[in-house]
């Protein structure tokens, strides 16, 4: 061959050196680069979690009859004014121009004596008059499009019970102590009248047109009058209550009176009181109290600045179904009393307002003060936040105003997803997820700790099966199995690693899970029992003369199929006669009298080997070419030196190998904390936090993959499951490092040998 020929071949390989280091390094930046995009559109996704409001005030106008109640619609277009004079005025609700104004129909000489709102979810509103009566009310709004798409908002106030009021004191006394919920066909209020404390029901009594009825919307359809069918008193000897509230579906009443003192009734048959407590010291007096969205917990406004919530909380040292009421939480606003607070709508937040003007709104399950702004100079007298939340009214003693609100999801914190949390009619505070009820006045329980821990806990359970299987089985194979063997073997435990996981989720879900539930002493008995049988079947293959069991070096592990199938199917056999004779029947009735643990059909148990089989795999394999490519002279050196195979590969194998095990554990592991379908499929998807094998879990990666398909694009729910996956994929990004890092040490110690 000419030097020409051969600086022409140089010149190619020198060309495809560099082309396949080109392409092998934009390959690993590539990675890299995916890598960071995939952090930073999570990061994107979740960051507007935890991002403050945006508050401005769009209008403040002077006043100089201050509003008993004012209301918005959920667009902030228009909204309404009910004034101590009985006027109602219909109000642009930005600029708080007045559009149009009419007049409550009430009696002759009569005046209104108090506005008291009912349950937020309801929309209701209570206007006490002068001679004791109650006329109740509801905004209304009518959305209509027109040609343009332009949309206009018609505001009337409605009278979803006639525009008659009913008699609630018969002493003609001033109605200005009460509270109020209803439905379709009733409504109860609970009511100051006569100098007794009562509970009247009123229901209809007569129908206008046959076939017509009055809507609960508002739209007058046909004419009913309500009377009161029930008055019930309510035991109460104290003085006059300054604040009423029905609790939770009206089965609950409370009474505050004597400037902090809170009386509490159980309404569910016949009243009774139940409790007498102080909600505050003797030195500090309640101001403000309304019930938050739902009506299970009180908000308590007192006069240094404070709020707190109070809910019932059922008292699990009494044998009785009794119920205590407890201050769950409490928030310091301030220095100046609080005069006005106002629960929202449709979550769990509230305003509250004081003397020296700042309105301020909280969160209560995230426990965040989301802002406060200081929106008048003269005390706050009613307040009123829009559907939405996009808007607040404020209505001082001299003026009116309207303030933008934009914050999406006050309800996330980093104590509510990482801490206890004590939620509604919760006994303590909990570690809990549930994203979603069929019910209004839900609180989201949103809690990453129970996932993060079923996340931890199912590669623990994976990893306790596979890790030493693999390890021990790598070797064995790479240093006592035959040649012949291992070629065989080794292929075959790696193909293991082409079965989908969603088929050995399938079937550790339909078929595994009720196997093992049938048969629960069968499978501890053959846990137990097949580390015995190798061991006796070693114990006796070693008593053999050398020459008899020569010709099986290297096949040993043939021999011993046999003795683990017949292990396997005598367990199985006398499984039920064990249940039978030793647990009573049902090993699972046993567990939890006797052992208080609960059985769940699909466990940790059957995560463990479900998964445990999946990850043997990829551990086996890295394990085994780490030991099987540690230097030859090092173990011949060792044999030669009088040490036998099992102190060849103690000491000299083992530490050598180190950091290619080390890296197998920590890729097993990483595969096992990144695990869907098997933890979909197998688990029971329960987010509990229990080390109880017989109990399941959720995990983050099943988490997503089961409730991404049903959240809103943009809403908290969505926003937290983007929130799970960065967790998961900080906590793999940590072991992966981690392992990186031990693994370069372990290299750098034994690399030397």
């Amino acid at each position: 061959m000419t030097s020409a020929a051969v600086i022409r071949r140089q010149r190619k390989r020198q060309l495809k050196d560099r082309l396949a280091n080109f392409t092998i390094g934009l390959g690993g930046v590539s990675v890299i680069v995916a890598i960071a995009l995939i952090f930073f559109y999570l990061l994107f996704e979740v960051w507007p979690l935890f991002k403050g409001a945006d508050v401005h005030a769009e209008k403040a106008v002077k006043t100089s009859a201050p509003a008993l109640y004012l209301n918005a619609d959920e667009y902030n277009d228009s909204g309404l004014r009910v004034l101590a004079d009985g006027q109602v005025e219909i109000i642009d609700a930005r600029t708080g121009a007045v559009r149009s104004t009419t007049s409550l129909a009430l009696p002759e000489g009569v005046s209104v004596a108090a506005v008291n709102e009912g349950p937020v979810l309801s929309g209701l509103v209570g206007i006490g008059l002068s001679n004791g009566q109650l006329l109740i009310a509801k905004p209304n709004y009518e959305v209509s499009y027109g040609a343009d798409n332009e949309r206009s908002v018609s505001t009337s106030l409605a009278f979803p019970y006639g525009d008659k009021p009913v008699t609630v004191d018969a002493s003609g006394k001033p109605l200005t102590v009460f509270y109020l919920r209803g439905d379709e066909e009733s409504f109860k209020v609970l009511a100051w009248a006569d100098g007794k404390l009562v509970r009247q029901t009123f229901e209809v009594v007569s129908t206008g047109e046959e076939g017509l009825s009055l809507s609960f919307g508002g739209d007058e359809e046909g004419e009913k009058s309500y009377e009161v069918t029930l008055t019930e008193e309510l035991p109460y000897a104290g003085t006059a209550p300054t604040r009423l509230v029905l609790g939770q579906e009206g089965h609950w009443g409370y009474a505050l009176h004597d400037g902090n003192r809170l009386s509490v009734f159980s309404l569910r048959d016949e009243p009774v009181l139940t409790e007498e407590i102080a909600l505050t010291d003797g030195k500090t007096r309640v101001t403000a109290l309304t019930a938050l969205q739902g009506n299970i917990s009180l908000l308590v406004g007192d006069d240094t600045g404070t709020v707190a919530q109070w809910f019932l909380v059922r008292d699990a040292s009494s044998e009785m179904d009794r119920f205590n009421l407890r201050k769950i939480r409490q928030v310091d606003l301030g220095d100046a009393p609080i005069t006005a607070i106002a629960a929202e709508q449709r979550r769990k937040g509230f305003l509250a307002g004081d003397a020296k003007g700042v309105v301020s709104y909280y969160y209560t399950t995230s426990e965040r003060l989301i802002t406060q702004q200081q929106v008048a100079t003269t005390p706050i007298r009613a307040l009123s936040m829009s559907a939405r939340s996009t808007g607040v009214l404020v209505q001082s003693e001299d003026a009116y105003g309207f303030w933008h609100l934009e914050i999406e999801h006050p309800d996330i914190s980093m104590s509510s997803s990482w801490s206890k949390v004590w939620y509604e009619s919760y006994e303590a505070p909990t570690y809990t997820w549930q994203s979603s009820s069929g019910t209004t006045d839900f609180e989201s329980k949103l809690s990453l700790m129970p996932l993060t821990f079923g996340t931890l806990k199912a590669a623990f359970y994976a990893m306790l099966l596979a890790a030493p299987l693999a390890i021990c089985g790598a070797m064995y194979t790479a240093v006592f199995m035959s040649p012949a063997l291992r070629r065989k073997v080794k292929p075959a435990i790696e193909l293991m690693q082409a079965l989908p996981t969603v088929i050995l989720g399938f079937l550790a879900g339909l078929w595994l899970a009720p196997t093992i539930e049938g048969n629960l002493p069968g499978i501890f008995s053959l846990l137990i029992l097949t580390p015995l049988a190798v061991l006796v079947v070693g114990a006796l293959w070693s008593r053999l003369p050398l020459e008899k069991r020569a010709f099986a070096d290297g096949w040993a592990p043939l021999i011993l199929i046999v003795p683990i199938l017949v292990v396997g199917w005598l367990s199985f056999t006398f499984s039920q006669p064990i249940e039978n004779a030793v647990f009573g029947g049902d090993v699972r009735l046993w567990l939890e009298t006797e052992t208080g643990l609960k059985f769940d059909q699909r466990n940790s148990l059957i995560v463990g080997l479900a998964m445990g089989f999946a990850v043997i795999a990829p551990i086996f394999s890295i394990a085994e070419d780490a030991l099987f490519a540690v230097p030859r002279h090092l173990t011949n050196g060792s044999l030669a030196l009088g040490a036998t195979q099992w102190q060849t590969l103690t000491r000299v194998v083992l530490p050598t190998a180190s950091p290619g095990i080390f890296s197998a554990v920590m890729i097993g592991f990483g595969r096992a904390v990144g695990e869907t379908m098997i933890v979909l499929m197998a688990t029971g998807n329960t987010a509990v936090m229990e080390w109880n094998i017989f109990e399941g879990m959720r995990t983050l990666s099943a988490n997503v993959a089961v409730e991404m398909g049903e959240a809103e694009v943009g809403s908290t729910h969505f926003r937290i499951l983007f929130l799970s996956a960065l967790v998961l994929f900080v906590l793999t990004f940590v072991l992966n490092t981690v392992a990186e890092v031990v693994r370069t040490r372990l290299r750098k110690k034994y690399g030397s040998l």
